[in-house]
């Protein structure tokens, strides 16, 4: 079947939703506008249960279906904005300086409050379906609060799915992959001590500016040298920080970047061979390294019954032809990783067409795509708890 025609109706209404959200975005945790609007719909709209306050900000709404059934499935959508000042120039646009919606999020809510008034009125379903609104996927691992918060044991969790937009990819199409999706994403920051002085006598120092060059070009050796080409990863140093004059070489030096892969094997080698390079080639040149290297986002992976399922889904919505199963896997990271690792599920991306890339100033959700996306989240419930 194409869209939902009753979610074609909602398209208007929905799109004012994304709109709103769009125009007062907020970020991390301080999501209190958007999750008491999210709360207020679902309460509307008579959801079974409406639970604030999970993951410190998060919204769950609990729609049971009219016929009788066990299973319980968890559908997610994230919250929260960016600290980035928008360019767009719409009539919608931020209305907070320095914040602003750039990476879909008003869009992933909105959809999925159309989800929810569509399934809280027909309940044609057995089961229960659990609409988790969540805060702080930007950096702040919403997800894993909520988890924390007891998420999925208090509401009896089966699977769960999650869903993105995807700049380049048409609208009207989806595209997914089983196993391997998006990437870990650990930091790495390394504080340099060195001897400083003045720059007419270097031979007298230790130049933690020498030596952070070299740390930076020899960590590029381990994806070249260290990781097996059949596999992926990423070590990029985005900060070197030090000195503060044209003439004194500097005591200190600060470097700081990201490590990030598609497996726990290669994470584990990552991790392992930056210390070693970092703390080697400053020892090699009279200085001293400390390496602090902490573990984020975890490798976000789709279980491949539930991917098989969610491509079924996309494909009554798009037609099997607009779905790509198999899309290349990416080393962006998504706190949605936390949640695939405790329950069997699925995440998709959703076409936004030519738009600007993700966390761009002149990023805009397309609301065209509004009407697939949240006819997905309605046919992927129905189906998943059919009687």
């Amino acid at each position: 079947m194409p869209i939902v025609n009753r979610v074609a109706d909602l398209h208007a209404e929905i799109t004012a939703w994304r709109r709103d959200i769009h125009a007062h975005p907020e970020l991390l945790y301080d999501v209190h506008r958007t999750a008491a609007s999210v709360a207020d719909k679902l309460k509307t709209f008579g959801c079974d249960e409406v639970v604030t306050g999970l993951g410190k900000t998060g919204v769950v709404g609990v729609i049971r279906g009219r016929k009788t059934g066990v299973k319980v499935v968890g559908l997610r959508a994230d919250m929260d904005a960016l600290p980035i000042k928008e360019a767009t120039g719409l009539p919608y646009q931020s209305t907070v300086p320095g914040k602003m919606h750039a990476c879909g999020h008003d869009g992933h809510t909105a959809m999925l409050l159309g989800a929810a008034k569509y399934l809280a009125d027909t309940r044609n379903f057995a089961g229960t379906a659990v609409l988790i609104f969540q805060p702080a996927e930007e950096g702040g691992a919403g997800a894993r609060a909520m988890m924390r918060d007891g998420l999925f044991d208090r509401f009896g969790i089966q699977e769960v799915f999650g869903m993105h937009n995807a700049p380049g990819l048409p609208v009207g199409e989806f595209a997914i992959r089983p196993g391997p999706m998006m990437a870990s994403t650990d930091t790495i920051q390394i504080e340099l001590e060195g001897v400083g002085g003045h720059a007419a006598w270097p031979h007298r120092g230790v130049d933690t500016v020498l030596v952070g060059a070299q740390i930076v070009n020899q960590l590029q050796s381990i994806v070249a040298r260290n990781v097996d080409p059949l596999q992926a990863a990423v070590v990029s140093i985005c900060v070197f920080q030090a000195g503060h004059t044209d003439n004194v070489i500097p005591q200190h030096a600060q470097l700081r970047g990201t490590a990030r892969s598609l497996s726990p094997e290669v994470r584990d080698l990552l991790q392992k061979r930056v210390r070693e390079i970092a703390e080697g080639t400053a020892r090699l040149y009279g200085a001293r390294a400390e390496v602090t290297y902490t573990s984020g986002y975890p490798v976000l992976v789709n279980e491949p019954n539930r991917t098989a399922f969610a491509v079924d889904i996309a494909g009554e919505i798009a037609g099997k032809d607009k779905v790509h199963n198999g899309a290349p896997p990416i080393m962006g990271a998504e706190d949605f990783a936390y949640m695939l690792e405790e329950r069997p599920g699925a995440f998709i991306w959703l076409g936004n067409g030519d738009s600007a890339g993700l966390h761009h100033p002149a990023y805009d959700f397309n609301d065209e795509a509004i009407p697939l996306g949240t006819s997905y989240w309605v046919r992927l419930a129905e189906t998943a708890l059919a009687g």
